[in-house]
């Protein structure tokens, strides 16, 4: 029996639904919860990005601005940007569209975003709360995984869970967040990164595993056990079609897996409707925290 389909736009539309009585409360109060993005230069995936992220904003009534500075813009510039919007009691949420140039150093900027405002999750501040537990922003695409997750019932409690790909943004967090012993979590989680020597070793006792690398086809179906639940991270450009359209697929061999599995996510539309769904989250929940803190 082929697999669940995990329908990421379907989720994200379903939890978009449900922030909207979130925003509007706020409204009553006189608050409209917004989102400032910093672009420095002018990458096109970057604009991709940002331009979804906007859209969403303005499906559910919340308020974005992009503040564009130059490739050649200095460090401390963009960090004077960050610091006027850390000031700015309109802005709720602040979010410094990554890659950065080679000048600049990223964690600089990151760590320099208030982490009141920090709705990726990035800061020292609210990694370690991650870690220990504590309420924080929890980073969006860890937190849309974990969304896909529960709200597909899978059990999390107890199972083998495997990540491959050990990234600040997905991996580390990730394995924070499913092996705390709350919320329905509880997973046993194994970690995969360059340096493992047998990667499949771990794979096929996976009951979940998630992989996030950015290589196509980078598991197959021999290293999969059945029934595994997959979600894919990975986003490849592999090529274009005869209509010029570019041909993306995920870190997993969709098609050979999904025999095997029984569940597993798309790509694309899987995970990537969910991290920007989840940045919504944290920008509300910022603006809710602001009220609160202010009455």
């Amino acid at each position: 029996m082929a697999a669940k389909i995990i329908d990421g736009n379907k989720i994200a539309t379903e939890i978009r639904q449900e922030i909207k009585e979130r925003i509007a409360k706020l409204k009553e109060k006189g608050v409209t919860p917004k989102l400032s993005v910093v672009l420095v230069g002018d990458d096109p995936a970057s604009i991709s990005y940002i331009t979804s992220k906007a859209k969403g904003c303005d499906e559910i009534g919340m308020c974005s601005e992009t503040i564009k500075l130059p490739a050649d813009a200095t460090e401390m510039e963009v960090m004077g940007t960050v610091d006027t919007l850390n000031k700015d009691p309109g802005v709720h949420g602040i979010l410094v569209q990554l890659p950065l140039p080679k000048q600049i150093k990223a964690d600089n900027i990151i760590n320099y975003i208030s982490p009141e405002k920090d709705v990726d999750a990035f800061t020292p501040l609210n990694l370690g709360k991650l870690m220990r537990g504590e309420e924080a922003f929890l980073p969006c695409t860890p937190h849309g995984i974990y969304q896909l997750l529960i709200r597909t019932g899978v059990n999390l409690k107890g199972a083998e869970v495997v990540i491959v790909g050990a990234s600040n943004i997905v991996g580390r967090p990730l394995t924070m967040l499913l092996s705390q012993e709350k919320d329905g979590l509880g997973a046993t989680v194994t970690l995969c990164h360059v340096f493992t020597k047998d990667i499949s070793v771990h794979t096929k006792r996976a009951d979940v595993l998630v992989v996030a690398v950015g290589k196509a086809n980078l598991v197959t179906a021999d290293m999969v056990k059945e029934g595994v639940v997959v979600i894919d991270v990975g986003i490849n450009r592999i090529g274009k079609t005869e209509s010029g359209k570019a041909i993306i697929v995920g870190d997993v061999d969709f098609e050979g897996i999904k025999e095997k599995a029984s569940a597993i996510t798309p790509v694309p539309g899987g995970v990537g409707p969910m991290t920007v769904t989840m940045l919504l989250v944290n920008t509300i929940e910022a603006a809710e925290r602001a009220v609160k803190s202010c009455c």
